[in-house]
């Protein structure tokens, strides 16, 4: 089904829209959902293969919209220590991530992680009372956390899970092995504790590369005879190999860088 879908601000979650197609990207709109007025981005279209999380277009966002959703983020902030603390008397086993409103304030969702199964429903009386409104609790994943607090990336730039990613896809340790990164968690975690998004981009490059490569330490032919490979280089796409000469007197070694093309690999067994 062709949807539009709305990023949801303050909040890692995104809603959909159907007949929606003169919405533009990154205009702001607001929508009903689950009972409640949102504000959300518009991300664009997307086929999705159930009919969830469907939310009804009410109107764009102006400038009001805007003031008061500022005004939430800063009431939302004060609440963070207090519930925080109700938490810790219960002694729930749960980190409190951040806690954000609807655009109308008649809820407060207070998002979290957890490793195990969280009974909060004292805490959803406790809160319920002190603050009058309804409280929602909403366990979250590191990477939710980190989509909807952001950060700034090892290459400089804000994190891709807060500038532009709506979907988390799978990745793997794999990844960062098929382009010979060293499996040094700084290297290769974000700064929510996961693997980097970013490794996905370039897997299947990397994957094709790895077939066509010849492995380090393997015997190649090359204009200039057998050689062993030493250092390869993917995106220049260049291999540097080794010959080693023995004669009575000494043993010489020689290194020269050839295109991929201008070699090719030998049945090592």
């Amino acid at each position: 089904m062709q949807v539009i879908e709305v990023l949801l601000f303050d909040s890692p979650t995104s809603v959909y829209l159907k007949n929606h197609d003169e919405l533009k990207i990154n205009e702001q709109v607001i929508v009903s959902f689950n009972g409640s007025l949102e504000l959300g981005l518009v991300k664009g279209s997307k086929n999705i293969e159930e009919e969830k999380d469907i939310a009804e277009f009410v109107r764009t966002a102006n400038k009001e919209d805007n003031i008061k959703r500022c005004e939430n983020c800063k009431y939302a902030r004060t609440l963070l220590p207090e519930i925080k603390e109700e938490a810790n008397k219960l002694g729930l086993n749960m980190k409190i991530g951040f806690i954000s409103t609807n655009l109308d304030r008649t809820k407060i969702v207070v998002n979290y992680t957890s490793d195990e199964r969280v009974d909060f429903r004292e805490l959803i009386k406790i809160l319920g009372s002190k603050y009058k409104t309804r409280i929602e609790m909403k366990q979250i994943g590191n990477r939710d956390e980190s989509k909807v607090i952001g950060a700034i990336g090892i290459c400089g730039r804000e994190t891709c899970c807060k500038s532009f990613l709506s979907d988390f896809d799978k990745v793997s340790i794999k990844m960062a092995k098929n382009q010979n990164i060293a499996l040094n968690p700084t290297r290769i975690n974000g700064m929510c504790g996961r693997l980097l998004c970013c490794l996905k981009y370039e897997d299947e490059f990397y994957e094709e590369m790895q077939k066509k490569m010849p492995k380090l330490s393997s015997m190649v032919n090359t204009p200039d005879g057998i050689g062993k490979v030493t250092q390869t280089d993917f995106l220049k796409e260049l291999v540097t190999v080794e010959f080693t000469k023995n004669s009575d007197e000494e043993t010489t070694t020689e290194i020269k860088t050839y295109n991929l093309t201008d070699i090719s690999k030998r049945d090592n067994k």
